[in-house]
């Protein structure tokens, strides 16, 4: 049944990304939330149940605007084709796309989703989860560049500020997407091929640390902070994952955000790119604290003896002359009673 389910989640992806028609664009977002439930709601717990539910209804609702926009397109102009939409639809199908993504402001649901969910389920949200809606944007030829522009600077900003507070590793990895979406459309307003290389380093990071935390079954900071002891490697290489999420050089997270930069200081936004570039530095803080409890912590290390302290039998007492006179009257006691 799962993998039926995946090669229906992948089949879904597909038709939207390759359709240019509305009407078949919808369906295959259809498709995808209608696969993607059950995966969400295997662990038949309180939790997996309030998170498939939210998702639903929030993938629902995006659907339902993107079927308004298409049709108030074809009202408009007569055609159905995705590349060349009105203002009001463009603006319309935006928003719903926002909301598809998990971008501020509409990122509320986002991570109390995660957080419901498995750590793999978590993962398929994430990164696979994101293309379809992102090819919604690709395909049209001319997005609202201000709605875009504001919502990626809010979703940078938000990102950040509400991770700082978080102890749970799904939520920060749902704030680090948040944060990153941000980023993803303030590129795609100047180069889609930026866009589509930022992407891909996201998903390859994201992959990378989900990978990390499923494999040492770490649901909060502070089981970070023991995870040392089983895999030293691992934990070095999550190490390196999470700074270059952060996106500090020489690391492969840098790159697309120098890019971006580059491309906004290079056309007359400098108070965007300035805003935006301090942006990344509450996520990076939290990054650096996931980093320090990781791999700069000592942890609890296991004893050599056979056994531990608890296990060992406790001392005798050493004997006092109270004692020892007490141990001898002991035998008497009977007879000195029938005595007296």
């Amino acid at each position: 049944i799962w993998s039926i389910l995946i090669s229906s989640l992948s089949t879904s992806t597909i038709i939207t990304m390759t359709s240019h028609h509305w009407l078949l664009a919808w369906l295959g977002l259809e498709l995808n939330t209608l696969s993607i439930l059950p995966i969400t709601m295997k662990l038949h717990h309180p939790r997996a149940t309030e998170a498939t539910m939210k998702y639903f209804l929030v993938q629902a609702l995006a659907a339902a605007m993107i079927l308004f926009a298409g049709t108030l397109n074809a009202w408009q102009t007569g055609l159905w084709t995705i590349t060349n939409p009105g203002p009001t639809t463009a603006a319309i199908v935006t928003m719903a796309v926002l909301m598809k993504l998990g971008a501020a402001p509409t990122h509320l649901w986002y991570p109390d989703v995660l957080q419901g969910t498995t750590l793999n389920t978590a993962l398929l949200v994430s990164t696979w989860q994101k293309l379809a809606p992102l090819a919604l944007l690709y395909m049209m030829t001319n997005p609202p560049t201000n709605l875009l522009l504001l919502t990626g600077l809010l979703s940078a900003l938000l990102g950040g500020w509400a991770g700082l507070n978080q102890t749970q590793t799904r939520k920060i990895m749902a704030h680090s997407s948040i944060a990153h979406m941000g980023w993803m459309l303030i590129a795609l307003t100047m180069n889609p091929q930026l866009t589509t290389l930022t992407l891909m380093t996201y998903m390859i990071m994201t992959t990378a640390m989900f990978s990390t935390l499923n494999a040492s079954a770490t649901k909060t900071i502070s089981d970070m902070g023991t995870a040392w002891s089983m895999s030293p490697t691992t934990m070095t290489l999550a190490l390196l994952t999470l700074t270059s999420l952060g996106g500090l050089p020489p690391l492969t997270g840098f790159m697309p955000k120098l890019l971006i930069l580059n491309e906004l200081t290079m056309k007359p936004l400098l108070p965007l790119a300035t805003t935006l570039a301090l942006a990344s530095l509450p996520s990076l803080f939290f990054y650096i604290r996931m980093a320090y409890t990781t791999t700069l912590t000592t942890p609890p290390n296991t004893t050599n003896t056979e056994h531990k302290w608890r296990f060992k039998p406790p001392l005798a007492p050493t004997p006092t002359p109270m004692m020892t006179l007490a141990l001898l009257l002991m035998p008497m006691t009977p007879i000195l009673y029938t005595t007296t």
